[in-house]
């Protein structure tokens, strides 16, 4: 290995750390906390989660034996198994993304009405349909025999048209027609929801800001560096909405789109995709689910709270005595008849 596929494999071996550690950090919150167990967003941060944790100990690893070895990790079958695997859990991960995104829309825009809108029969009717759109793109690509080692990519996943010639036709409109009902569709429901929030946001902030001016305005002998703080904090707030809304779809688009742009330019038989490069995009692919449980789940004051709480349960010293009460049962004990 040259010292780039070595500098893409210590970054794995981070990624597979970072994000196996992280995420069992949501399912320890997720089990510890039971305010976040009622409310109907914590199903779908649980289910992405689930596909993360899965996706780190299936496919991560043997990615990074196939990147260190140059050869097929396993046989076809473990192969083939951990290629429905793949397109299983992609799909399912980004159509919960996609869940969450519509949950925090309603949340926003109807705030009176949420609790109604989003119980947890309806989210669990939201998770039925992610299961059964993911479930449905696996089969058909196992059916289709398009899971195989990709030695591009060094990963079990769709297979190149080359390694195909026959069914060729067959990978390219299969290829076609899950990205779009995947990665386009989760893109554009992630966009016009959180856009629509971001626009509902800036709208209460402005309220909000008219209402502190007039305010302002009234308060004739305020100090002038109180007046500064509160403009200051108008700032903050509406920058802490707009961070917030880049960051979802921020993170999104850059993990997920290089790898889909490759997956369907090397549809064209003539285009030559470089091994780094392929193996970088599925880096990049694997690096979002370590990030999603900090843009989801663990920066939320809910999840910081609870991890407070369980970090004090864990390193709060137990006392060593035993208590008055035992003591006193040890000193008196009632005899026994021998």
């Amino acid at each position: 290995m040259d010292i780039a596929e070595v500098l893409v494999c210590a970054f794995m071996v981070v990624v597979i750390v970072v994000s196996l550690l992280s995420n069992i950090l949501v399912f320890v919150c997720f089990l510890y906390n039971p305010e976040i167990r009622k409310q109907a967003p914590g199903l779908f941060t649980l289910n992405l989660t689930f596909c993360n944790v899965l996706l780190t100990v299936s496919n991560m690893p043997l990615t990074l034996v196939g990147v260190m070895s140059e050869t097929q990790p396993g046989g076809d079958a473990l192969c083939q198994a951990v290629g429905f695997l793949e397109t299983f859990l992609s799909t399912n991960s980004m159509l919960s993304m996609a869940a969450l995104s519509i949950d925090r829309w309603i949340a926003v825009v109807f705030p009176l009405r949420y609790h109604s809108r989003m119980r947890h029969r309806d989210a669990l009717l939201v998770l039925g349909y992610t299961w059964t759109h993911s479930a449905s793109f696996s089969a058909a690509a196992s059916c289709l025999s398009l899971v195989g080692y990709h030695r591009v990519f060094a990963s079990c996943t769709l297979v190149s048209p080359r390694a195909h010639v026959s069914g060729r036709s067959q990978l390219v409109a299969f290829t076609v027609l899950f990205h779009a009902c995947t990665f386009l569709l989760s893109c554009v429901v992630l966009c016009v929801t959180y856009l629509k929030v971001l626009k509902v946001a800036r709208f209460h902030c402005k309220r909000i800001d008219v209402i502190t001016m007039q305010t302002l305005v009234l308060l004739v002998d305020i100090h002038p560096s109180v007046r500064e703080r509160c403009l200051e904090e108008q700032r903050r707030r509406r920058q802490r909405a707009t961070n917030k809304i880049s960051t979802f779809i921020g993170t999104f688009m850059i993990c997920f789109t290089p790898y889909v742009i490759t997956r369907l330019v090397e549809l064209f038989p003539a285009v030559h995709i470089p091994p780094l490069w392929a193996r970088l995009c599925k880096l990049l692919v694997y690096s979002k689910a370590a990030c999603d449980p900090f843009v989801y789940s663990l920066l939320r004051t809910q999840y910081r709270q609870t991890c407070a709480r369980l970090a004090n349960r864990l390193l709060k010293p137990r006392p060593l005595h035993a208590s008055p009460r035992t003591a006193h049962h040890h000193g008196n004990r009632i005899p026994t008849a021998e």
